[in-house]
Parts: structure tokens; C-alpha cells; sequence
């Protein structure tokens, strides 16, 4: 035993410093590969280390990838300014309210090569700087709409357009910017969803026109004065275009069949005469769902034709069948839009606490204004001066012919777009189409 014990102490001993030396080899291995993978190279990511060809360029690669280019230390200030005075503004969605003289334009919606209301409107909005040039060519990026398309020579005392334009609108810049004939009364905020056109529940529009024009008579213009009779007669054929009809007669390229022919009416109805001038007019008001091109002239020239029995009522009842009858059109020099209604969006919208009704009561003796001293006068003037509704029934109604179509009659104006019809709407075409003075005063602006 004891020699056995002698032997495994004999063999610690000699043991123990390769015990030491492997203990020491071991941990020094550990410690190396620590740090090789603490040391080990880091992959590029193409953001936070600098390309080395960079450091070999004149200009140390600015303007290359991310890289921020050196900015001198005067222009700092020059570059702050420019910066606040490009901060993108909110755009919301508005209602505006407006007005115009249709005469001498061909008409509201934009079209290649003529004069027209929305032209004289974006125009304005591109001067006083509200909108930039890709809304002024495609209206489609501020989402545009009108709530009626009015032919060529109507007016309009309150017409609302819809569009994105941004929190700091004001009307009176853009009014400084457009003729005296045209005006914008009242902006609100609206549902960013609202279309002026789609969501128009009614539409009130008004002819003027003088009281002679019922009659058959040779007395002079001033001495006539209507009688209250005839006035009844009036009244009750207008009662006849009353309700859901098929007015396919009443407008241009529209088969009787289409479905979009079809039309309500509301009402329609002759107000009491006035006098201006010692000349006696009247105002037949018609109030509608929506109504297609040249619609209501068609309407009042064919009760003008029964009243002055020129025509019977059986006319008036034969053109809503799928029969073809060439109904003929009044000038539409009388003819003003007056009204448009929201009723389903005020009572929707209207009370919750975050948007406006579009009644306009707040702006309207700025539109009676407005129609007296731009809208009533043309009309009330011209016919006063020049007679131009008699002239009209003395050269055209009077050879009217109810059964052939006078193609050069129905197509004189036909460029001017439908009133307020749902037919497509062809603006997004015809908006980048303006015409070359126009192009010249965007240019010009730039």
C-alpha cells in the first residue's frame, strides 16, 4: 500500500505542470476567438461607411447616393426661406358658391379653342396661386365638379362647384383676379367625398321673357300687356311636363329608348308679370331633378308654339312617345340657373357639428345683387333694345316644321355640353385641351 500511495503521489507531481500548461493553452484560445468575432468586420450596408473610391474624387462624391451636398454658409439663409415658403399647405375639400353672365361664352365646362366660364375660373385660381399648372391642365387632380352645365349664353346666380383646394382659400384673391361677370360669393368645408353634380338633389332654373311673345298680336311691345286668362292657359300646358317623362324630343342625339331620357320634373309654373321699361315680362320657373342639353328652351318653344297656336297640345303629348318630333328651341338668352339643392346632404351633414348646409343665406343679398346688376339687365336690356325673343318666333318658330329636322338649327351650339344631364362627362378630355392664348398666359405666369 504504502508503495502504491509513493507511486500516484510521485506521478501528481510530475503531472501537475502539464495540467497547468493545458489549462493555460485552453483558456488563452478562448480568449483569442472572443476577440476575433468581436473584431470581425463589419458588413457594408451601403448607408453608414463611405465608399474608399469616394475619397479618391475631386468632389469627394457629393451628390452620390444619400450623401447631403455641402452648403455654403451664405446660402443657408436663402435655402430657409425658400423652404417656409414652400411648406405644402392642407388641401380640403369646398363647396363654392358663384355666379356669372353667360353671355359672349360658349357655356360653363371648359372646351379646345372657346371662351368659357370654367376657363375664366381656373385661370383666377391659377393666379391668386391656389392651385399649381397640373391642376389647372387636368381639373381632375383637384378633383372638380360643377353642380350644373350650362349652354351656351345662359347664366347662373348660384352655381356650386366642388374641388380640393387648400385651408388658406380666400375668394376675394380670386375674385380680384376674374371679370365683374363672374363672381364667387361663399366657400364651406364639405365631405371630402361630396360631389357638387352627384349629390345635387334639384335644380331651379328661370327663363325671362317679355309677355308679348304669348300673343298674336301686331300692338307694339310696351303697349301689350297679358291677360289674365292667357296666363292660366300657360300655367296648365306647363303642367303637362310635370312628373316622369320621356324627354328624348327635348335634347340632341338621345334615342327614345336610352333610359337616361327620362326626367322628373317637379314643378313648372308661370309667376306674375312685371314691368320694366313700360315693357311687360313674365318668369317661367321650372323646378327639376336634372335636366340634358337645350332641354328647357325646347320646353318654353313649344308652349310659346301652343299658346300662340302655332301648334296644339297634342304636340306637347305626341314627343314624350318614342315618335320623332323636332321640337323647336327658344334663345337662350332668358334662361338662368337660380337655384341648386342639397336637401339629403343638409340633413345628413348639415347638424353634425363639423360641416355647414349649403343654403347660402348668409351670402344672398350678394347674389341678388349680383343677378340685378349682371344677369336681369342683359336680359331684360337686349330684349327691351333689340326685341331679339320676337325676332326669334318672326324668322324661326313661325317656319318651324315639327316633323323634319333642321340639322343647321339643332347643331349651332352644340359644343356647349349638356345643362346638368348624367351623361359622362367629358371635362378630363377637354381639360388639357386649352386653348393656345391660354397656353401662352401659363407660360407667361411660369
Amino acid at each position: 500500500m504504502r508503495f502504491l500511495g509513493n507511486n500516484v503521489i510521485k506521478h501528481h507531481t510530475t503531472l501537475l505542470p502539464c495540467r497547468i500548461f493545458l489549462k493555460n493553452l485552453f483558456s488563452n484560445s478562448e480568449d483569442k476567438m472572443s476577440n476575433i468575432s468581436i473584431n470581425k468586420k463589419l458588413k457594408y450596408n451601403g448607408k453608414s461607411k463611405k465608399r474608399q473610391w469616394e475619397d479618391r474624387r475631386t468632389d469627394k462624391g457629393v451628390g452620390l447616393g444619400p450623401k447631403v451636398p455641402k452648403i455654403e454658409e451664405n446660402n443657408k439663409e436663402d435655402i430657409n426661406k425658400t423652404d417656409d415658403k414652400t411648406e405644402k399647405i392642407k388641401r380640403r375639400k369646398f363647396a363654392v358658391l358663384m355666379g356669372y353672365s353667360g353671355v359672349g361664352y360658349w357655356g360653363m365646362q371648359r372646351n379646345r379653342g372657346t371662351q368659357t366660364i370654367e376657363e375664366d375660373l381656373f385661370k383666377a385660381l391659377f393666379d391668386a396661386e391656389f392651385i399649381n399648372k397640373e391642376c389647372y391642365d387636368v381639373v381632375q387632380n383637384m378633383q372638380f365638379q360643377r353642380a350644373a352645365r350650362t349652354d351656351k349664353g345662359v347664366s347662373a346666380a348660384r352655381q356650386v362647384v366642388s374641388m380640393k383646394l387648400g385651408e388658406n382659400f380666400d375668394i376675394s384673391k380670386v375674385n380680384e383676379k376674374l371679370p365683374e361677370k363672374i363672381r364667387l360669393f361663399a366657400a364651406k368645408r364639405v365631405t371630402k367625398g361630396f360631389n357638387s353634380k352627384s349629390q345635387c338633389d334639384f335644380r331651379t332654373y328661370i327663363y325671362v321673357l317679355p309677355t308679348i311673345a304669348f300673343a298674336d298680336t301686331e300692338k307694339p311691345q310696351k303697349a301689350f300687356r297679358i291677360k289674365e286668362e292667357t296666363l292660366k292657359e300657360i300655367n296648365e300646358i306647363l303642367q303637362l311636363y310635370v312628373g316622369t317623362k320621356n324627354f328624348h324630343n327635348f335634347t340632341v342625339k338621345k334615342k327614345p329608348n336610352d333610359p337616361s331620357a327620362k326626367r322628373f320634373i317637379k314643378s313648372f309654373e308661370c309667376e306674375p308679370p312685371f314691368v320694366k321699361d313700360n315693357v311687360e315680362f313674365c318668369a317661367l320657373k321650372v323646378y327639376g331633378q336634372s335636366f340634358m342639353m337645350h332641354q328647357i328652351r325646347k320646353m318654353v318653344g313649344l308652349v310659346l308654339a301652343v299658346v300662340r297656336g302655332m301648334t296644339t297640345q297634342n304636340t306637347i303629348i305626341k314627343a314624350f312617345t318614342y315618335e320623332t318630333v323636332n321640337v323647336p328651341r327658344a334663345p337662350g338668352l332668358g334662361l338662368f340657373l337660380d337655384y341648386v339643392h342639397y336637401e339629403r346632404y343638409n340633413y345628413r351633414y348639415g347638424e353634425d357639428g363639423m360641416h355647414e348646409k349649403l343654403i347660402w343665406e348668409e351670402v344672398e343679398n350678394d347674389v341678388k345683387e349680383f343677378k340685378e346688376k349682371h344677369i336681369l339687365p342683359t336680359i331684360l336690356n337686349t330684349e327691351i333694345n333689340e326685341e331679339a325673343m320676337m325676332w326669334w318666333i318672326q324668322n324661326k318658330l313661325a317656319r318651324h316644321s315639327y316633323d323634319k329636322t333642321d340639322e343647321k338649327d339643332e347643331s349651332d351650339d352644340e359644343t356647349a355640353g349638356d345643362d346638368d344631364g348624367e351623361e359622362q362627362d367629358n371635362s378630363h378630355n377637354e381639360s388639357a385641351q386649352a386653348a393656345p392664348d391660354t397656353n401662352e398666359h401659363i407660360e407667361n405666369k411660369l
